[in-house]
C-alpha cells in the first residue's frame, strides 16, 4: 500500500522508557476509510502507540505518518485534523450535553455561524435527542459515552483515536456505539480502536494484536481466525477447572483455556474428541456436551501468544 494511500502508516515504530521498551518495532498502515483495531491486554503498548500517533509523545526510533503528517515533526497538524476519544474522556459534569459540545467545538476551532446547526446535528447523530439539556453528571455511563463521542468529532475530522472508548459499558450500550462508528466509517471516517474486548475487534476490517510491546499478528479477524493451527472443541463438564489441568497435560493438546462455563481445547486432528471424553471420564468428571467449534479471536489470541511462549521470544 502506498503511504498516500493511508491514513496511517508507521514503519519499525518504537518507544522505550529508560531501560523499558513499550513498543518496540512495529509497523503497520490503516487504508483511508477503514477501521483498524489494535487489540491485546492492559500493558500490551497500545495506547502508547495511539499516544505516538497521536503527536503526544515522540517515537524513539522509527517512523510515522498520520494523514500524510509526520507524528514526531508535524505533531500539531495532525491533533487540529483527528478526534481522539478515550475511556477518561474530560466531559465538564457542571454543563448539559449541548454545553459540553458547544464548548467543545470553540475550542476545536468550529465556526462560531456554524455551531449551533453542528451540534444539532451531533445531538441527532449520537441519539442524545431528549437528553441534550441534562446535565452531564446525571448522565448514564453510556449516555456519556456517547457525548464524549459527539465533542471528539465536533470538528469533522476524517480520523479518529478510539482508545479503549468502550471499557466499563454494557455490551448492548458498546454494540450500539459501534454502529455510530460503522456509519461513520461509511462516510469516509478513518478509524484506529485499541480494546482488550475480543468481540470489539470483530467490528474492525484489519487487527493487529499486541503483546508485550510487539505485533504477534497481522491480519483479518477472518484471515486471523483461518490461520490458526488445529481443530477447536468446546466441553461442557462438571468440572471445568479440574478438566483444563487434566488436558492440559497432553502433548496432542495445543491449548486449553476456560471461557465463562465452557472449556475450549484446541488439538491437532478432530479425532482427539474420543481421547478428550476417555481422559475427563476416567476422572470421573460428567460431560455434558463436546461439540467442535470455529474458533473466536479470543482463542485465536490466546494460542498465538502460548506460540510465543513456548518458543523462547517472550
Amino acid at each position: 500500500m502506498e503511504i498516500h494511500d493511508s491514513a496511517v502508516h508507521v514503519q519499525t515504530l518504537t518507544k522505550r522508557f529508560g531501560g523499558f521498551t513499550a513498543v518496540d518495532d512495529v509497523s503497520f498502515s490503516i487504508p483511508k476509510g477503514e477501521i483498524f483495531g489494535l487489540l491485546g491486554p492492559n500493558g500490551a503498548g497500545k495506547t502508547t502507540t495511539i499516544r505516538m500517533l497521536c503527536g503526544i509523545i515522540d517515537s524513539t526510533d522509527g517512523d510515522g505518518m498520520v494523514l500524510g503528517f509526520d507524528i514526531n515533526k508535524q505533531a500539531e497538524e495532525i491533533k487540529k485534523r483527528i478526534g481522539y476519544m478515550s475511556q477518561k474522556f474530560s466531559l465538564y459534569n457542571d454543563l448539559t450535553a449541548r454545553e459540553n459540545i458547544m464548548f467543545y467545538a470553540s475550542i476545536y476551532g468550529v465556526p462560531r455561524a456554524k455551531r449551533n446547526a453542528r451540534v444539532n446535528e451531533l445531538i441527532e447523530m449520537s441519539g442524545l435527542v431528549g437528553h441534550e439539556n441534562e446535565l452531564t453528571a446525571n448522565l448514564s455511563g453510556a449516555w456519556r459515552q456517547r457525548l464524549a463521542l459527539a465533542c471528539a468529532v465536533v470538528h469533522d475530522p476524517p480520523m479518529l483515536f478510539l482508545d479503549e472508548a468502550t471499557a466499563g459499558v454494557d455490551p448492548i450500550s458498546r454494540r450500539e456505539f459501534w454502529d455510530l462508528i460503522y456509519d461513520m466509517a461509511g462516510k469516509g471516517v478513518s478509524v484506529l480502536a485499541t480494546t482488550h474486548y475480543m468481540d470489539e475487534a470483530e467490528y474492525c476490517n484489519m487487527i493487529a494484536m499486541m503483546h508485550r510491546g510487539e505485533l504477534i499478528a497481522y491480519a483479518s479477524p477472518d484471515e486471523l481466525k483461518e490461520s490458526m493451527d488445529g481443530i477447536l472443541f468446546q466441553v461442557e463438564c462438571s468440572d471445568p477447572t479440574t478438566a483444563l489441568q487434566i488436558l492440559d497435560e497432553f502433548d496432542w493438546t495445543q491449548e486449553v483455556s476456560i471461557h465463562g462455563v465452557l472449556l475450549h481445547v484446541i488439538v491437532d486432528k478432530a479425532s482427539r474428541e474420543k481421547a478428550i471424553r476417555r481422559k475427563l471420564q476416567a476422572e470421573e468428571i460428567e460431560i455434558f456436551r463436546i461439540e467442535e467449534s470455529i474458533p473466536s479471536l479470543e482463542d485465536v489470541f490466546i494460542t498465538f501468544i502460548e506460540e510465543k511462549r513456548k518458543s523462547g521470544d517472550s
